[in-house]
C-alpha cells in the first residue's frame, strides 16, 4: 500500500535469513492447512488487480526499483518484490488451491508461467488518478491486451498452457484496492469530510473495472473491502498529535472511519451488480474486521506491539520514519521469530497474513459465504 513517493528505491540491507517454523506458531499453520481445498473439476485461473498488498513483483518488474533484504527473508529466503518479510494473502489462497503463486504481468525475465492467470497489481496503486502507471483503469488495460493475446496464441497453437476463452470465463477476478486512495488523500492534509467525498469516484472506477472484466467474458469476481488504515504505523507517525483522536485500541478514529465509510460502498456496489450482472457470482470480503481484530486481540494471537513496525526506524511506540523505510541501512529489523503484526509499518507481516487468509478460507467473511475454490469446482 506504500506510495511511490515514499523513496521505493531506498529498498537495500543486511541479510537476514530466519527460520519459517519459528515465525509462524505452528497452530495457525496448521490451521491453514486444514483448509485446503484443491480444484476437482477445473484447473485454477486467479487473475489479481490492486496494490502492494497483493503485488508478487510488479513493481520491481515494472519500474526497476530493488526490493532487497530483509524483504522475504522468512519463507522466499530472497526478496521476491513483496514487500512483506514472506508470503501474501493471495500466495495462500494461491496454496489452498494447489495451484503456483502468480506471475507479475511485467515479468518476463523469471521464466514466468501465466498459465494459471496473472497478477496486475503493483506497488502505489490506486482508482485515481486515471491513466498513471499503475491505475486500476491501466490494470485493466493490461489484462484486456493480455487476454486478445493469449486468446489468439490459443486458437493459432492449441490449448496447451495458454488460457483460452472458457479459461477466461471461468477464472476468478480478484480485487483489493482502494487503500492508497484514503492514505494519500489524508496526507494531504485534508479534511475528513473531503476524503469521503471522494469515495463515489472510488467506486465508480471499481464499478467500471468489475463491467469491463463482465464484458470480457468474466463470470466470478473475488473483491475485498480495505483494511483499517489507522492502525498503520505509517499513518500513525503522519498525523500530529494534537490533531490525533485515537480510539481504545490506539488506532486513528478518523482515518478508519472513512475505511467504514468505503467499505459500506463496495458492500453496496457489490449487491448491486449482482443484480445488474447476469451469471456472475460477487463475493465481497470483510479484509478490514479481519485485520482489525489482529489489533483488538493481539495477545489472543501471540503478537506483541501491534502497533509497531517490525522492521523500521524510530522505537518505540510505532518504529516508522518516512525517511528511513525499511532495507534503509540507518534501519533495524526485529529478531528472528519475534511476532509483529506489521513488518514495515504499513504492510502487513506473512505471520499476520497466514491468520488473515485462514479466516479468508472459513468463508465467515464472505458474502455470500462461498469457499475460495468455488469458481472451479462448481
Amino acid at each position: 500500500m506504500v506510495s511511490l513517493h515514499q523513496h521505493p528505491g531506498s529498498f537495500t540491507g543486511m541479510l537476514m535469513l530466519v527460520i519459517f517454523s519459528v515465525l509462524i506458531s505452528s497452530s495457525s499453520s496448521s490451521k491453514l492447512q486444514q483448509k485446503v481445498n484443491v480444484c476437482s473439476k477445473r484447473n485454477p485461473v486467479i487473475f489479481t488487480f490492486g496494490d502492494s498488498n497483493t503485488d508478487t513483483g510488479g513493481l520491481v518488474a515494472g519500474l526497476g526499483f530493488n526490493v532487497n533484504l530483509p524483504n522475504g527473508r522468512s519463507f522466499f529466503r530472497s526478496s521476491t518484490g513483496r514487500l512483506s518479510d514472506g508470503r501474501l494473502i493471495i500466495d495462500f489462497l494461491c496454496e489452498s488451491l494447489n495451484t503456483g503463486y502468480l506471475s507479475p504481468y511485467l515479468d518476463s525475465m523469471r521464466g514466468s508461467d501465466f498459465a494459471n492467470g496473472a497478477n496486475f497489481a503493483v506497488v502505489g496503486s490506486s482508482t485515481l488518478p486515471k491513466f498513471v502507471p499503475f491505475a486500476l483503469n491501466i490494470q485493466i488495460m493490461q489484462f484486456q491486451h493480455f487476454k486478445n493475446h493469449s486468446s489468439q496464441l490459443a486458437a493459432t497453437k492449441g490449448s496447451g498452457k495458454v488460457i483460452d476463452d472458457e479459461g477466461f470465463k471461468n477464472a476468478l477476478y480478484y480485487i483489493d484496492i482502494g487503500q492508497n486512495d484514503l492514505a494519500d488523500t489524508f496526507r494531504k492534509n485534508v479534511s475528513y469530510a473531503r476524503v469521503v467525498k471522494k469515495i463515489p469516484e472510488m467506486l465508480a472506477e471499481i464499478k467500471d473495472a468489475i463491467q469491463t472484466i463482465y464484458d470480457e467474458g468474466g463470470r466470478n469476481f473475488w473483491i475485498h473491502n480495505t483494511g483499517p488504515l489507522g492502525c498503520l504505523p505509517q499513518m500513525l507517525t503522519s498525523v500530529r498529535e494534537k490533531i490525533k483522536v485515537l480510539d481504545r485500541h490506539g488506532c486513528i478514529r478518523t482515518y478508519n472511519d472513512a475505511a467504514k465509510v468505503y467499505n459500506d460502498g463496495l458492500r453496496a456496489l457489490c449487491a448491486e451488480l449482482r443484480t445488474e450482472l447476469k451469471g456472475t457470482t460477487i463475493v465481497y470480503v470483510d479484509i478490514f474486521k479481519l485485520k482489525y481484530d489482529l489489533v483488538v486481540n493481539a495477545n489472543k494471537y501471540g503478537f506483541k506491539s501491534p502497533l509497531m513496525a517490525c522492521c523500521g526506524h524510530g522505537g518505540s511506540p510505532y518504529n516508522y520514519n518516512a525517511s528511513y523505510i525499511c532495507g534503509h541501512p540507518k534501519c533495524g529489523v526485529c529478531e528472528e521469530g519475534a511476532k509483529f503484526i506489521s513488518w514495515d509499518g504499513t504492510h502487513y507481516t506473512e505471520a499476520a497474513n497466514t491468520i488473515v487468509a485462514s479466516n479468508i478460507l472459513s468463508s465467515t467473511y464472505s458474502t455470500p459465504n462461498l469457499k475460495f475454490d468455488y469458481f472451479c469446482n462448481a
